[in-house]
């Protein structure tokens, strides 16, 4: 009983956390519940009410804060570029890095049940600001012709639809073994590519959301 008692106030929520991590990734995200992670972090079965509310609480709780450390990697990235189509680049990579160095964060990130922005305005905010910071990278490629003028929101998606598709290939499998190069390979090529496909369809004259844009106008 005695690690059950040193556990001050602020610690035992980082304990909570770190033993619901550890879980997720050795069983999955079934295997939590909140009498679990009290035993795997090593405190009694009613220490987790004092944070989390329910099992709910808790993973919402360790979402909101892989959106932050998302956020984070991504302005790092951007910050570390020394141009807006370096900055598009090195977001993707920031993107999928930060999925396959912290699966269990990732994995709990976007599950449905978990978006509820009355319930967790945190984890909203979090997840904004994270968007946020890729539209700022796409309007500044625009701005400086690096990528098609017109509505961003098309790039935006674009963008990070390509990042989290990647990304979930990535941890989960397919795209170990049923692609030839390494994922690192791959990551550097793909968003290589990306960048020299925004930049040709941006010197070509191509516009965002004219209806004279389609598979043919880019071919």
């Amino acid at each position: 009983m005695s690690t059950r008692a040193g556990y001050h106030h602020g610690s035992l929520r980082e304990a909570l956390v770190r033993a619901c991590l550890d879980l997720i990734r050795a069983e999955g995200i079934g295997a939590v519940s909140l009498r679990r992670v009290a035993r795997e972090a090593g405190v009694s079965p009613g220490a987790p009410y004092h944070h989390f509310a329910d099992r709910a609480a808790l993973l919402t709780a360790i979402s909101a804060d892989g959106f932050q450390l998302l956020r984070d990697r991504l302005v790092e990235a951007r910050a570390d570029a020394a141009s807006s189509s370096a900055a598009l680049l090195g977001l993707v990579q920031a993107y999928v890095r930060f999925a396959t160095e912290q699966p269990a964060y990732f994995h709990l990130m976007f599950r449905p049940e978990l978006a509820q922005p009355d319930k967790d305005p945190d984890g909203t905010a979090a997840a904004d600001e994270s968007l946020r910071v890729l539209a700022e990278v796409v309007a500044d490629c625009q701005r400086d012709g690096a990528a098609p003028p017109g509505p961003a929101e098309p790039l935006v998606a674009m963008v990070w639809s390509l990042s989290h598709g990647l990304a979930s290939l990535w941890i989960d499998g397919p795209l170990v073994s049923k692609l030839a190069g390494t994922p690192e390979q791959l990551l550097t090529q793909i968003g290589a590519g990306l960048a020299a496909i925004l930049n040709g369809a941006a010197r070509a004259g191509v516009r965002l959301g004219s209806p004279a844009v389609g598979p043919a106008h880019l071919a």
